[in-house]
């Protein structure tokens, strides 16, 4: 799906980012008849849930089940997919003190590599949680150690999570943890482990899952062709660069591709783009107090060495979580694991591995060149004890600006403070996880372009209160009594 080079548009729904959200929402528009243009600043569409191709190896940016409790979505997934939706098991582990544990927790076998004291301790600091929890929730550390105890937070979270963040875990607000870990503790594991058919009722321990046969990335190039079989503009390289309102409602995009600038005008606009940057390009500016807020925001950043490695019986996992603190990977994923169709047949013997970094754009490891990155990670996956460093015959960098929205200091004031203003815009939505600053599934952003489409229509769904499991039951309701 190459660039076009558009003259000036005019459209009835602008939508601005072409990952998960503003494909659903091109989808569901293209389902009523609607005309969208789509505008998609990088080269290829599906946001951070696309796959990028290297030599026929397929490398998931971001690892990606697919699986959810919203039957809209999945009705979708299924739509397009077909029989390209394989059903996957899971398997996921943590590299901790020079040992792999499975996750979700296999009771007997954290016991055995843990040890009787480890065990003995963790199960003491739990207790004593129990009797005595912190009395306030404000940070990450504090709603973990409530459930899990002290301990067992040090040895399985802390370490990680500080990765992942690049801050201590007591900078992170206690929101993050309720979202990404909902439902989930120390006798809830236990009991997953000692009882597997509660599984299913606990989005962090799901056994199984869907994945497009080529990876997320396989759905997403396909959605982009189905839209723009129904009509709609899709264009790639288009960078926005302003926003330009008048009498409260934006009138018109301004994007610009390598060539040329040229504008979108439009009655509607749908935007998963970060929502930082969104008002900062705000023609005339907003308010100084909202300027303030959008540039109080923070993202984390990260990036995937992908190796082209000699073996293919490497190790069985999806993904391995790395609780190390002597190496820098944050987690790797083994893409043959995820589906087959990943490694290119004409390779048998080969896997691709895809060593995640966490970082910030601009940093010591963003900056570093990437034959340099390639070694770093040769070097650690062989300290892990994965694979030797010369079965490692190729590699690749991609680069993930923006990935995740940081959940630390007063970012919940400065949402409310954009969230106003937005307000006062009344063709204007955000959706999605940078359109909304959260860090939520891509199910999640994909209900949230649906129901942006349901509010062109007439309905007056708050968007942004779309989070919990309870409020994708409820919106469900909702959607099904306004369909």
């Amino acid at each position: 799906m190459a660039s076009e080079e558009p003259a000036n548009l005019q459209t009835e729904v602008v939508i601005i980012g072409a990952g998960p959200t503003g494909l659903t929402a091109a989808y569901e528009l293209s389902r009523l008849g609607r005309q969208a243009v789509i505008l998609e600043k990088g080269r290829r569409v599906g946001g951070i849930a696309r796959t990028e191709d290297y030599k026929g190896y397929g490398v998931d940016i971001g690892g990606h089940r697919f699986y959810t409790k919203v039957p809209q979505v999945e009705q979708l997934w299924r739509e397009v997919m077909g029989d390209d939706f394989l059903h996957r098991p899971r398997l996921s582990r943590i590299y901790y003190n020079k040992k792999f544990f499975y996750y979700p927790i296999r009771l007997f076998d954290a016991l055995l590599k843990l040890g009787p004291l480890e065990s003995a301790r963790i199960g003491l600091s739990y207790l004593w949680r129990r009797i005595k929890p912190h009395p306030v929730e404000e940070n990450f550390e504090q709603w973990v150690s409530n459930r899990f105890g002290q301990r067992l937070y040090e040895v399985f979270f802390k370490t990680y999570t500080e990765k992942v963040w690049g801050i201590p875990c007591t900078e992170i607000k206690a929101e993050w943890a309720a979202q990404r870990i909902k439902g989930l503790s120390l006798s809830a594991a236990l009991k997953n482990a000692l009882l597997p058919a509660r599984q299913n009722q606990i989005t962090s321990l799901i056994n199984s899952f869907h994945y497009p046969r080529r990876g997320p990335g396989m759905l997403w190039e396909r959605m982009g062709q189905k839209v723009q079989q129904a009509g709609h503009r899709l264009l790639l390289e288009s960078e926005v660069v302003a926003l330009r309102v008048r009498d409260g409602r934006v009138r018109q995009v301004i994007s610009r591709n390598c060539t040329h600038t040229f504008a979108v005008t439009g009655e509607h606009f749908i935007s998963s783009m970060p929502l930082g940057e969104l008002v900062l390009k705000i023609e005339p500016p907003p308010p100084p107090d909202v300027i303030a807020a959008a540039r109080q925001l923070s993202y984390r950043d990260f990036l995937t060495v992908a190796l082209i490695v000699r073996r293919d019986d490497l190790f069985p996992d999806n993904w391995i979580y790395v609780h190390s603190p002597e190496v820098r990977v944050g987690r790797i994923q083994n893409f043959k694991n995820w589906s087959a169709d990943m490694v290119p047949a004409a390779q048998p013997g080969t896997a691709c591995i895809g060593l995640e970094y966490f970082c910030r754009e601009g940093d010591e490891l963003w900056q570093m060149d990437n034959a340099d990155l390639i070694a770093l990670a040769r070097r650690e996956l062989a300290a892990l004890g994965l694979a030797a460093a010369g079965d490692v015959i190729d590699g690749v960098v991609f680069r993930q600006p923006k990935a995740y929205p940081v959940y630390s200091g007063e970012y919940q004031a400065s949402l409310e403070t954009i969230r106003r203003y937005l307000a006062s815009l009344g063709n204007l939505q955000t959706a999605g996880r940078n359109g909304l600053h959260k860090y939520n599934n891509q199910d999640h952003s994909m209900l949230t372009a649906m129901l942006a489409v349901q509010n062109i229509l007439g309905a007056q769904h708050d968007l942004w209160a779309i989070n919990t499991d309870r409020s994708y039951y409820e919106e469900i309701r909702i959607s099904k009594q306004d369909q």
